[in-house]
């Protein structure tokens, strides 16, 4: 993917639902999504085993189908395990309807998952990190 292309998805990206979210502040997923939140994005925590706490302002959900759909989720950003990926794109597919990004972090990628998002005309990031590519593709910490 261009530096250009991820600079289109990082401008427009206002809300993101964040699968995997740890309360665990020394956790990725906890300071990667408090870093977007830092950056005026609105992140929507996702994690069965913490749902109905509060995390970056915000109720944490059980599952994506569970964030109401009216709501403009137009990022979804995975931390779990690549053979875990396809079932969360799946039902992001089909309870989110403004989405427009899959992102997958660091050390996470599955072809068979970019493949269905890109089917229905979604940006897939595999394998890269938003708190590393904000820095790097506009200057600012």
């Amino acid at each position: 993917m261009t530096d250009d292309k991820l600079r289109e998805i990082l401008n427009r990206t206002r809300c993101v639902a964040l699968v995997g979210a740890s309360m665990n502040p020394a956790r990725a997923s906890h300071f990667v999504g408090q870093y977007m939140v830092g950056r005026g994005i609105r992140v929507l925590p996702v994690n069965p085993g913490h749902a109905g706490e509060s995390l970056f302002g915000e109720t944490v959900f059980a599952r994506l189908a569970d964030i109401p759909p009216e709501w403009p989720v137009d990022m979804l950003d995975i931390f779990r395990r690549s053979k875990q990926v396809l079932p969360v794109v799946k039902e992001a597919l089909t309870h989110l309807p403004h989405l427009k990004t899959v992102w997958m972090q660091i050390g996470v990628q599955n072809e068979d998952a970019a493949a269905l998002a890109r089917a229905e005309g979604i940006d897939v990031v595999q394998n890269r990190c938003p708190k590393q590519e904000f820095p790097r593709l506009f200057g600012d910490g």
